[in-house]
Formats: structure tokens, C-alpha cells, sequence
């Protein structure tokens, strides 16, 4: 496989002003140039290189990701009517899926994330059949996590 020009494809910001639904437009085509399987992984597995680091004041128990084969923090702040997330994983693959989660989520309203239906955007990438069961089910944890976060700060407002 060769993928050209694959480093602006992995580094490509992600514009805060398009809609949840403009992002998931730009990774099904980012991963439609990559093709296979193997080069969506490694793909994934890039994003998470690019991930922000994780304040260790929340690397905590609290915001660990239970359901996930390797250990997982996702943090929430809460800025205005929006919510931000912060995530890390001791994992590659399990840091690039939820860095390609926070591509989609951070920095969105809870009505926004709470509207978005992730399984039909995660199967759109075809992310869960390359992904082993144990791996797929960490992903749909990662999901859950997020929206029991937007659901949580919606019934505060």
C-alpha cells in the first residue's frame, strides 16, 4: 500500500467551527485514502501520537474508562455551554481511538454529542471490523463515557 502525502493527512487540525457532522465527513475521507484495514490502524494509532497530554491532577481513578483492555483517562471540562474532553490510554491503539473520539466530541455542546449517533459514524470509518471484539468494546465504552458526560451536564443546566 502507499499512501501519499499520509503526514498531512495525520496532522490535519480540526476546524472548532465546522459541525460534528463536517468532521465525520473529513475522517471518512481521510480514511478512505488510506484504504485497508492495516492502513486505517496505523492511521489511528497516529492520532494518538498527537494527542495533548493528560494533566496528571486527572490521571485518576475517577475518570479511568472501565471496559477497556488498556487502561484509559478521559477528562471532562466544562467551558461555557461546551465540554471538552482530555484523554490518554497506556495503549497506541487505544489512545488513537480516543483521539479520533475527541476529534469528533471535544468541544461540543451536550445536545450536540448526545444527538450524534457514534455507532453509525464508527461504522461509516469501518473502524469496529477492524478492530478485535475486546478492542471494539473498549471503543463503545469510550462512547458511552463521553455521553454519560453530556447527559450529566445537560441536567445541570
Amino acid at each position: 500500500m502507499v499512501v501519499v502525502n499520509a503526514e498531512a493527512a495525520y496532522l490535519a487540525p480540526m476546524n472548532p467551527e465546522a459541525s460534528i457532522d463536517a468532521v465525520l465527513a473529513e475522517l471518512v475521507e481521510e480514511f478512505d485514502l488510506l484504504g485497508d484495514w492495516e492502513g486505517r490502524i496505523e492511521y489511528v494509532i497516529e492520532l494518538g501520537k498527537d494527542l495533548a497530554p493528560l494533566p496528571e491532577a486527572d490521571r485518576t481513578d475517577a475518570n479511568k474508562v472501565p471496559g477497556c483492555a488498556a487502561q484509559v483517562w478521559l477528562a471532562v471540562h466544562r467551558e461555557g455551554d461546551r465540554l471538552h474532553f482530555l484523554a490518554d490510554s497506556d495503549s497506541a491503539l487505544s489512545k488513537g481511538n480516543i483521539a479520533l473520539l475527541l476529534r469528533l466530541y471535544s468541544g461540543r455542546t451536550p445536545a450536540e454529542i448526545l444527538t450524534f449517533d457514534a455507532r453509525a459514524a464508527l461504522d461509516r470509518l469501518g473502524l469496529p471490523s477492524a478492530l478485535t471484539r475486546q478492542r471494539a468494546n473498549g471503543l463503545n465504552a469510550m462512547v458511552g463515557r463521553i455521553r454519560e458526560a453530556a447527559l450529566a451536564s445537560a441536567e445541570r443546566q
